[in-house]
């Protein structure tokens, strides 16, 4: 599984208005110079952002954009599907049937059944992460995805963790950063 490009710097344009002080409107250039984005890329994302209901924008000199309910009641699973759809779709059989005009698993497909699965459990597992938590920055929101036990291999411990954060990272392959 894969998120595209469209749902990760959809989150980080939501994440962007969530972080504006007093809920004022962000314009799409403050947000692209922000993320490291082209205004017209961030343009393309705010507009899909509104037309799923997520954002809502104000015109004129002092305009911009703005959540539409406060981060704690916007949830990563309600975003992802605004952004990129369900991870399994019900058309997927429908898109995958071979050479065939219907797939010949109509019946019983374990395969179905485990895209089925693990999109039960990405949505169960994501309606419980809002923007609001997001916010906690990644070393708290580690913890408590480890205490909320949504990551079981976490079991209390940052130090995995480690091997993707940003700092890690630009020390190089090799580096430590303990």
């Amino acid at each position: 599984m894969r998120l595209s490009s469209q749902e990760e710097y959809g989150l980080r344009c939501l994440l962007r208005l969530a972080r504006s002080e007093a809920g004022d409107p962000v314009s799409i250039q403050e947000i692209a110079d922000g993320e490291g984005m082209t205004s017209e890329y961030v343009a393309k994302l705010m507009r899909v952002l509104r037309e799923g209901n997520l954002v809502r924008s104000t015109r004129g000199a002092g305009g911009g954009y703005r959540l539409v309910r406060p981060a704690g009641d916007i949830t990563i699973w309600e975003t992802l599907e605004v952004l990129g759809g369900d991870f399994f779709s019900d058309s997927f059989c429908e898109s995958h049937p071979g050479q065939l005009r219907d797939c010949i698993h109509n019946s019983d497909c374990s395969i179905r059944a485990l895209w089925r699965g693990i999109n039960s459990m990405l949505e169960k597992a994501l309606s419980g992460v809002t923007l609001a938590d997001l916010m906690r920055g990644s070393e708290k929101l580690f913890g408590w995805l480890a205490r909320a036990n949504l990551d079981d291999s976490a079991a209390g411990t940052a130090r995995d963790y480690q091997v993707f954060s940003p700092a890690r990272t630009r020390s190089g392959a090799g580096g430590s950063q303990e």
